[in-house]
Formats: structure tokens, C-alpha cells, sequence
């Protein structure tokens, strides 16, 4: 068998590469880099050394310029770097000409997130889904990055008439999507039928960017114990829990969280997973109001949202982490009724956005959660009256 995308192994210290590009600016493209950086430590990896270069377009060779990557050699010369991590997409043979020239382990970000996804995935239907997307990644780059593959198969009859080894490669690789794709059809013909089982409760989903806080919600709500922590995709396999407010019960689920340049594979991978997304009848969209990005990632979810068709939905926007918020951007010494008035310029401005959908909290401190029970148990009231105009009494 061909080996999938690389591992990378505990502690590896990495360098990072970034594009600035189009309108970007360096204050962007640092920030990317930060998420890049947390990324990589989420993996295992420690985040070292940055480099950005301005470019209009990648260079079709090397991704960066001549100069810069000769300024990325010379800076790992003789340093213990083991791994360099680009912050966009690199075509095998960019890949290869890389390696070649730094003598390094060189990954992407796609590589990078399918790294952290096969790490964490636990059901049977995470771990196909990851080593679908691993092999979906892998075809396209095989010729650029078959001199640096591990061959643990082989011998007689492996191999065709007249094939040669990239070709025998690339038709292992095809019949292992395809067998993946089949088993992951199978999986998912059983989910699709234990979620016809759950009855016709009304279904509530939590969606956002990585790391806003979902599964940590989702425990406060359902009183579960999800797993949670301070790291990207702590979440893989979508959790429901019956939930009970005042008597009007509903099902609650945390899903996968979305980000930033998602790899298209991982996304199509997971489809099935997220119809938990597509089939809910309420999203609970948690934003992490403290982060400097935040109206960015408001814009990657409601593309992926999009891209799944679940985009027509109602929503309650929940601004997560208000105490994170506060700290870092109200200063301490103003005035109590300055700062009301700016955390009202900052509700205003959202509840215009949200037509009046949105609330406030901070998870962790438990701030604000009882008004967001109030604001779900509204809405669910509404979803079951208009499904169940004659059996009101019953929920009510």
C-alpha cells in the first residue's frame, strides 16, 4: 500500500511560509499565520520562525520566489528544522522542487489539517471519511511526490502489463478511493437510518469556526460531557443529545467545526457527517466575539453553510467568550458608562446585522446562558407549532 499524507511527529519544529496576495495586507497574512501556527501545534508541531513574501501570483515552481526560498535555506542551515509548513495549497511537484532544494519535510496546510483530522478521528465512519479525503489529496500530487513516497507493497502481481511504478500508483490509489467510498456509502446508509429513528423532534444544530466554544456550549446545554479543549477541531464526529426546556424537548448537536481554506476533499469527505447540519431545523451559529478575525470567520461559515445547502435555515447567532472580549478590548481604566456604551454600540450593531437573532454570552463563565436557553426555547416553541399546528397542547 502507498502511504498517505505525511505524519508529523511530536515536537517537530516547523518554519512557516505565507503569500501575501491580491489585497491582502502583512497584518492579515501574520494573522493567518497565527491560525497556521496553532495549527501546527494542534498537530503536534512547534511553530517557529515566519516567512512572507508579496507576490501577485505563486511561482508555478517553488510557490515563493527564487530569493525567498533561497532565504528560507539559509535559515535552516545547520538549525534543527524538521519541517516546513506553507499556508496554502502546493501542487506535488512544487512539493518535490521544495524538498529538493531546502532538504526538508515540506507540507501544506491541506496536509497539515488532514494530519490533525486522522489524529482525532475515533468513529469507523470519521476514520474512512479522513483516509478518503487523505487519498483525494494524494492522486493528484503523486507524480510530483513519488520519489519521497514509502512503497510497503509490491512484488508479483501488482503490476500490469507495460505499467510503470507512477501508473500501477495511481490505479492503487483509484481502486482505494473507490473501495473507501463504497464503505463509507454503507456507513452512512446506517446513520441515515438512525436519525429517521429519532422521531420527529425538532433538531438543533451548533455550527462555527474552529475552537469558538461549541462542544463547551453543547455540554452546558444537554448537561453531557463532550469533549472539549483548547485546540483546533477538538470535534470530529457530530454529538446529539435530547435535550428537555421546560418541558419541550428537542434533539441538540455539535458538529465538526469549519475553517479557513478547509480542504475541498475533507469537505466533500464529511458531507455526510454535517447532515446533521443540513437536516436540523435550527442552527445555533457560535462566533468567537473576542477573536480579531471574527467577522472573517462569520464569512467562512456562511460559505460552508452554502456550499452544504443549509444556508436558508433559521439561525440565532451566539457571540461566545464576551468576557475574553472585554479584557482584551475594553480598557480597564474607563469610565463603567463608557464602557456600557461601547458594549451597546457593539449589540446594536449586531442585532442590526442578525435581524434581532443574536445573543451575548461567555460560556465558560456561564454569563448570559439562561437568556440563551430563553432564546432557543423560543425558537424551538415556533419550529413545533408551525410543524404541529394541531397537537400544540402537547408541547405546550
Amino acid at each position: 500500500m502507498i502511504g498517505k499524507t505525511q505524519k508529523i511527529k511530536k515536537e517537530e519544529k516547523a518554519v512557516l511560509v505565507g503569500l501575501i496576495q491580491g489585497e491582502q495586507t502583512h497584518e492579515q497574512v501574520q494573522e493567518y499565520l497565527d491560525e497556521l501556527a496553532f495549527l501546527a501545534e494542534t498537530a503536534g508541531a512547534i511553530a517557529g520562525k515566519r516567512f512572507t513574501q508579496k507576490l501577485k501570483h505563486p511561482d508555478s515552481r517553488s510557490f515563493v520566489g527564487k530569493g525567498k526560498l533561497e532565504e528560507i535555506k539559509n535559515y535552516i542551515q545547520g538549525k534543527p528544522v524538521d519541517l516546513v509548513i506553507f499556508d496554502d495549497e502546493l501542487t506535488g511537484s512544487q512539493i518535490a522542487n521544495i524538498e529538493k532544494e531546502l532538504k526538508v519535510k515540506t507540507i501544506d496546510r491541506s496536509d497539515l489539517i488532514l494530519d490533525i483530522f486522522a489524529s482525532r478521528a475515533r468513529t469507523a465512519q470519521a476514520k474512512v471519511q479522513v483516509e478518503l479525503a487523505q487519498y483525494q489529496y494524494l492522486l493528484p500530487r503523486l507524480k510530483g511526490m513519488w520519489s519521497h513516497l514509502e512503497r510497503q507493497g509490491g512484488g508479483v502481481g501488482t503490476r500490469g502489463p507495460g505499467e510503470t511504478e507512477i501508473e500501477t500508483d495511481r490505479r492503487i490509489v483509484k481502486d482505494k478511493i473507490s473501495l473507501l467510498r463504497k464503505r463509507l456509502t454503507e456507513i452512512d446508509k446506517q446513520s441515515f437510518t438512525q436519525r429517521k429513528e429519532r422521531g420527529e423532534f425538532i433538531r438543533v444544530a451548533l455550527v462555527g469556526y474552529t475552537n469558538v466554544g461549541k462542544s463547551t456550549i453543547m455540554n452546558l446545554l444537554s448537561k453531557s460531557d463532550v469533549f472539549s479543549e483548547n485546540k483546533l477541531f477538538a470535534t470530529l464526529d457530530t454529538t446529539t443529545r435530547k435535550v428537555v426546556f421546560e418541558q419541550i424537548p428537542f434533539l441538540l448537536s455539535d458538529t465538526v467545526g469549519f475553517i479557513r481554506k478547509l480542504p475541498h476533499h475533507l469537505v466533500e469527505s464529511f458531507k455526510s457527517t454535517l447532515d446533521e447540519v443540513r437536516e436540523a431545523d435550527l442552527l445555533l451559529h457560535v462566533v468567537d466575539i473576542s477573536h480579531p478575525q471574527h467577522e472573517e470567520q462569520i464569512n467562512v461559515v456562511n460559505k460552508t453553510l452554502q456550499d452544504l445547502n443549509a444556508f436558508d435555515k433559521p439561525v440565532i447567532t451566539v457571540f461566545n467568550k464576551m468576557d475574553i472580549y472585554e479584557e482584551k478590548s475594553i480598557d480597564s481604566w474607563l469610565e463603567a458608562e463608557v464602557k456600557q456604551d461601547i458594549l451597546r454600540d457593539l449589540r446594536e450593531k449586531w442585532e442590526h446585522n442578525t435581524d434581532g437573532n443574536c445573543i451575548f454570552i461567555s460560556a465558560t463563565e456561564r454569563m448570559n446562558v439562561d437568556a440563551l436557553r430563553n432564546s432557543i426555547l423560543t425558537k424551538v416553541r415556533e419550529l413545533y407549532r408551525v410543524r404541529y399546528p394541531y397537537k400544540t397542547e402537547f408541547f405546550f
